[in-house]
Formats: structure tokens, sequence, C-alpha cells
């Protein structure tokens, strides 16, 4: 505590659950705000802290408009305090409908919506599952929105079963309901759904009493599923299969003031069977999204035009213009270090004063006989073989990140549940290369499960 007090100014508290408490807190260097999670267990060393999923996670998924930002990981060695420094949002989504009268309009739920799915597809596609998706982790800050609350994630590629009492009871998923950890990253999927109909409706979809009581209120809206998809969930905990046969009553007498396209999205996500559950990456290309995925089409195509158009900037100087200026000349050369630069303009650039002269550039290599007798220490043997090397300064308190936790992505032949998430890229792979053996003693933690602070994760 007293290294997170030597930079920050603690203003009051955000809020508190099981694990840790949410501190308000000003950087005394700079003067801005952040909120302060502060772990209520301690640790014994900074090797056990950057073994924690939440800091793995987090660092994986960094950046991402709609997810966490991770700022600094602050480790009292002497007391075994941490604390996580992340940037400070404004509310939660229950803050945000809590004790509501009238219905958010809709147009600002769908941009809600969309943010969440696009934070949920990333994770997914970094082999990360959330397992505690509620209105509580889920943080605004005006029009944005981001994923919060990384302590329950899991891999995709860990071993089932897992952990059975995961994610708060009112968004648990019916396979995390009626088996013994046989579940999947389908269960975010199931979990959003249920969020998006309480934002919507500003009451929850499902608020069961206990699991027995869960499962019969899912049956009363969504019907008893088909005997062939109760049959793949046997692998049970000694619960009852022989579930009345019940037509549900359906979402639409409960959303009459929301589009078609709403109603027919959380069918999609609460599908009872997981293997036919829509994925994130597929809820995105939902018709109810199209709007906001045209908005960001455009805005890719605008960045790709302004490179285009600094591209054009720069051929337009380079030899097409006769006349140009010794310090037009000088700063195209230095900001584009991968052409030699020509005679003439050398003597152009030698007219201007000393004091700006363009710096020395290495010689390119051009035959690969004199690039591979190229003295291995020099400052400039990197791949283009042009740029100094750049030193790398790690904060104090920020520990290295590892990967041991969620090993990257590799070809899965016989997991129809994760055919739909496509790999990271092959740059991020050769520079996070991880183990596919999971840490047991650290996957065993019995501080992931979640946190009780409202309605609780119910036993």
């Amino acid at each position: 505590m007293n290294l997170l007090l030597q930079k920050y100014r603690i203003l009051g508290k955000k809020g508190e659950g099981t694990f840790s408490e949410v501190l308000k807190c000003q950087k005394i260097n700079d003067g801005s705000y952040w909120a302060c999670k502060k772990m209520k267990q301690t640790y014994d060393s900074i090797e056990q802290v950057n073994n924690l999923r939440e800091v793995q996670a987090m660092r994986r998924l960094s950046p991402h408009a709609n997810i966490l930002e991770l700022q600094e990981v602050i480790f009292d060695k002497k007391s075994g305090t941490l604390v996580l420094i992340c940037e400070l949002m404004d509310m939660n989504i229950y803050e945000l409908i809590r004790g509501k009268r009238h219905y958010l309009p809709e147009r600002k739920v769908r941009h809600y919506m969309y943010q969440l799915m696009k934070s949920i597809d990333h994770m997914h596609r970094n082999g990360i599952f959330h397992r505690d998706v509620k209105p509580e982790n889920i943080l605004i800050k005006e029009d944005v929105l981001k994923l919060a609350d990384f302590g329950s994630c899991r891999s995709v590629y860990s071993k089932q079963p897992y952990t059975e009492y995961i994610s708060t009871r009112w968004y648990r998923a019916p396979e995390c309901l009626l088996t013994d950890g046989y579940y999947t990253y389908k269960m975010d999927m199931w979990s959003t759904g249920c969020v998006f109909f309480e934002v919507l409706s500003l009451r929850p979809l499902f608020p069961g009493s206990n699991e027995v009581d869960q499962i019969a209120k899912i049956h009363d809206i969504l019907g008893t599923p088909d005997p062939a998809v109760l049959n793949k969930m046997k692998k049970s905990r000694g619960m009852n299969f022989n579930f009345p046969s019940k037509k549900g009553s359906g979402l639409e007498k409960m959303l009459t003031h929301v589009t078609s396209e709403a109603i027919d999205l959380i069918y999609k996500m609460c599908t009872y069977d997981p293997d036919e559950r829509i994925s994130a990456k597929q809820a995105i290309r939902h018709p109810y999204f199209k709007e906001y995925r045209d908005a960001d089409k455009r805005a890719v195509a605008h960045a790709k035009a302004k490179r285009g158009d600094d591209s054009k900037m720069i051929k337009k100087l380079d030899g097409i213009n006769p006349v140009r200026s010794p310090e037009v000349i000088k700063d195209l050369y230095t900001s584009r270090s991968d052409r030699k630069v020509p005679d003439t303009d050398l003597a152009l650039i030698a007219s201007l004063p000393k004091a700006q002269a363009l710096p020395s550039h290495p010689p390119i290599f051009k035959d690969k006989k004199r690039r591979r007798h190229r003295h291995h220490g020099d400052n400039y043997s990197n791949q283009t073989g042009l740029l100094p090397k750049v030193p790398m300064h790690t904060s104090t308190f920020n520990p290295t990140f590892q990967t041991s936790s969620f090993p990257t992505f590799k070809q899965v032949h016989n997991a129809n549940s994760l055919s739909l998430l496509p790999s990271i890229n092959s740059s991020y792979k050769n520079h996070h290369k991880a183990s596919n053996k999971m840490n047991k003693s650290m996957f065993g933690h019995s501080h992931y499960l979640p946190s009780l602070d409202r309605r609780g994760a119910g036993f």
C-alpha cells in the first residue's frame, strides 16, 4: 500500500466485491484520475502476480476500445498487497438502469450492445472466455462501453471440466447449471443475451432464486428443450432431467417496445443448445447492427484513403517536382529512411545551416554477400538494416507479460464449438508463444469464483 500512496492520492471508494475493492485515485505527478482495484488476498512474489489470469488476460487483450485498460500493476513485496491501476469509468450497466422508470432509447442500447459484442469477439478470438458477464462487469463512460473484471476468465483450450459454480446465477447458461463443469466459451453469449434483455426491459430475464428455480424460469420463457439437447448434457450433477414438457411464453410479450430484430438476436444468444448458439462474430454480423457495421467500414475506408493520400504526397515530393527547397528535401529523407539520398539532393541539403544537416544513414546493402558478413554488433543490425535500436523502458511496478495461462491458438480438428474462432495473427504468435500445459496450481485458486455483490453467485 505504501508504494501506491507514493504515486497516487486516494480520493474515495467506488465499490467493493468479495475479493477486491475499487478506489478512485489521482496520480500525484500529473493530476489524472484512475481506478485502483485493490485485491484483498495477499501474494508472495511478483511471479505469482504475473501468473494471475486477470493480469495476463488484460494485457493480452490490450489495446482494444471496448476492453478496460490496465495502466499499471503495483505489487508491494513487503506487505504482499496487489493493486491494479485501471482507467476510470463513470458507472456500470447495473447502475445505469437501476431505478429507471422509462426505457432507454433503443438506439442507445443498440450502440452499447454492439460495443459489448466487439469486446466479446475480441476476447474469444484471443483464446479467452470471461465466465462472469453481467451488468456489474460492464462499464460505461459517456457513450463508450468497456468489458471489465477478468478474474474468472479461462483459456478456451484449458481442459474440462471447469469450476461448476461460475457466473452469477441469473446469467448462468443451461450447460453450466446441468453439467459438472462441461461448458465452453459459448456461455458468454448466453450471459450477454441476458444482459441485452435486461438493458432493454430494465428487469432481469431469468431471476432464479436457486439452481432448480433458475432452470424452471428458463423453461417458462424458452420452453423445455428437445430431449436430444438434454441427452448431450447427461454429465449431470444428479439433477432430475425429466422436465415436464412446456411451451415457453416467449420474449415478445415482455419486449413490446423494441424491434423484432432485437428479439431475434436475443433468441439466438439465449439458444438452449450451446452448439447452436450464435457466436460473437456472428452476432456482430446480425442485421440489428448493420448501421454500426457500416459506420465501422466507412471509418476503415477513410483511414486507408488518408494513408493513400500521404503516400501520394511522398511520391510527389520524391522527384516528380523538380523545384524543391533544401528544407523540404531534408524533411522528406529524415522521415523516410528507406532510400539512399541522391547526390543532387545531398548538395541541396549541404546548403542548409550545419545544425540542420540531415542525419547520416547507414548504407543500404544491396548484395547478399555484404549483408551476410555484416558485423553483428552493429547498431543497425535489425531487419531493415536502417533503423537504430530503441531502448525499452519498463515500469518499475509493471511486471512482464506472461502467457502461461492463455496458450496461443492452434488448429482444432474435432471441436465444433471452437470452429468459429479464427486464429491469432502470425506476428502475435511469434512474439507470444506459450506452453499448451495449464498451470494447475494457479487454475485451482478458489478466489476466482465470481463476486456476490448483487443477487449472489448462488449455490
